[in-house]
């Protein structure tokens, strides 16, 4: 099942390291199948607040994502961006094929009546 390395960006500061990092960062996740699914793109807020960037990277699947964020490669380059850009990182499965979010929304109104 598709997973997803989801980041919001926030206080980005332009620094020279930064720039080494975007130019690293393909070579630490295409070993595991990963590819850039949102990047460097501008995103529309309609509720709440979302200062910042938005990336997206999708993986084959959530053992993928993890070895990538656990590899070597990666943490090797990950101080480069850390020193200079705040921001939330996680790591999530997709949903199946198939998916159907009735089902979910039945079962949570099955708990709700018991």
């Amino acid at each position: 099942m598709t997973a997803y390395a989801i980041a919001h960006l926030r206080a980005a500061t332009p620094h020279p390291e930064i720039a080494e990092y975007i130019e690293r960062i393909s070579g630490t996740f295409e070993p595991y199948g990963g590819r850039f699914l949102v990047h460097g793109t501008q995103h529309e807020v309609r509720e709440g607040e979302w200062p910042g960037h938005v990336v997206v990277i999708g993986f084959p699947g959530i053992g993928e994502a993890r070895a990538w964020w656990e590899s070597a490669a990666y943490q090797e380059i990950a101080p480069l961006r850390s020193r200079h850009i705040q921001g939330d990182i996680i790591l999530v499965e997709g949903v199946p094929e198939g998916y159907d979010p009735t089902v979910t929304a039945k079962a949570m109104r099955d708990a709700l009546s018991s």
